[in-house]
């Protein structure tokens, strides 16, 4: 009997997935925080191998207590792969990235992909993958977004490089990310790029929030905000998973009194701001939001400008599990 269309292109769907599980399924990963070790915790139960290594070691106890393949240094875990090897770097960007991929370099062959799945700027990852290209080994920038949640349960996944180091690692994004919730976006820089602009809309929307929780603490209504914003979380045009988080943070604790006024900022926003002016794009939104932040160690805790304050490091305690309480 003469299989279908459809059937022959589902035998092939299986054929490519089952050779990606059976070749390519064992990675190295570098970088066991918050999202490193909540990521290789899913990747272990997608069914992908992973030899972990991380610069203290409770981390990589944890993750090997999971199923992972521990490493006693970078040396060893790429002793522990065989050719091409795939390396997931999930480090704080700058600094910290590149000297991880100045070692790893002169370890590697011809052949071999490093992964960075940190917030690192475009530029150096644009100047990354020229230098490692031209080394042979292949060099891809992922974007991630949902935090710590995110990367246990399935993220948002912004993936670039080139398209045919995507196509052969694309099994490992759909590992990592929610159901349907990656995307390749172009060449080296495209997804690091994608998700400095996310952050940067991110800054904006959560200002925003914060300024409304703000101006409802001060009317004379003696509202409950956290009131205010469960409603605005029942179908409004801003329903949101931030909202959500604010309302969160408001029921625990309407004055958010065990909050710190002054608002981290990393870089993304930062750069967003600067993309933009090169760009020549207004930004006047995302812009205020940044100066906003920058300036909050400036603010009274106990005034207006400091409640909005609390209320965007609330939010940011709530997805990104960053400290905010008080020093």
């Amino acid at each position: 009997m003469v299989l279908s269309t459809l059937k022959v292109e589902n035998v092939l769907r299986l054929c490519t997935k089952w050779l990606w599980y059976s070749e390519s399924m064992k990675i190295g990963y570098v970088g066991l925080g918050k999202m490193g070790k909540n990521m290789v915790l899913r990747l272990i139960e997608q069914g992908v191998q992973v030899v972990a290594w991380n610069r203290s070691p409770e981390p990589v106890a944890e993750a090997a207590a999971a199923g992972a393949e521990k490493a006693d240094s970078p040396e060893d875990m790429i002793g522990r792969l065989q050719t091409p090897r795939v390396i997931w770097l999930m480090l704080p960007a700058g600094e910290v990235t590149e000297d991880m991929i100045q070692k790893l370099t002169p370890l590697l062959s011809a052949g071999d992909l490093i992964i960075d799945g940190a917030n690192s700027y475009y530029k150096d990852t644009m100047r990354r993958a020229k230098l490692l290209t031209d080394k042979g080994i292949a060099y891809m920038d992922v974007g991630v977004s949902g935090g710590p949640d995110g990367a246990r349960n399935g993220a948002c996944v912004m993936v670039g490089g080139k398209k045919a180091d995507f196509d052969k690692q694309e099994e490992l994004f759909k590992a990592i990310a929610a159901p349907g919730a990656y995307k390749y976006l172009g060449e080296a820089g495209a997804g690091h790029f994608a998700k400095m602009v996310h952050n940067g809309i991110e800054y904006g929307m959560m200002e925003a929030i914060a300024e409304g929780a703000a101006i409802l603490k001060a009317a004379e209504f003696n509202y409950n905000p956290g009131e205010v914003f469960g409603i605005y979380q029942s179908r409004s045009v801003i329903e949101s998973r931030l909202v959500d988080w604010i309302r969160e943070a408001l029921a625990e604790d309407p004055k958010l009194t065990g909050i710190t006024s002054v608002i981290a900022h990393t870089g993304e926003g930062e750069w967003t701001v600067k993309t933009a002016r090169e760009l020549k794009v207004p930004v006047p939104v995302i812009e205020s939001s940044f100066e906003v932040r920058v300036n909050s160690v400036k603010d009274d805790p106990e005034s207006p400008a400091g409640f909005r304050n609390k209320a965007v490091s609330a939010m940011r305690g709530k997805f990104g599990r960053h400290r905010v309480g008080k020093e």
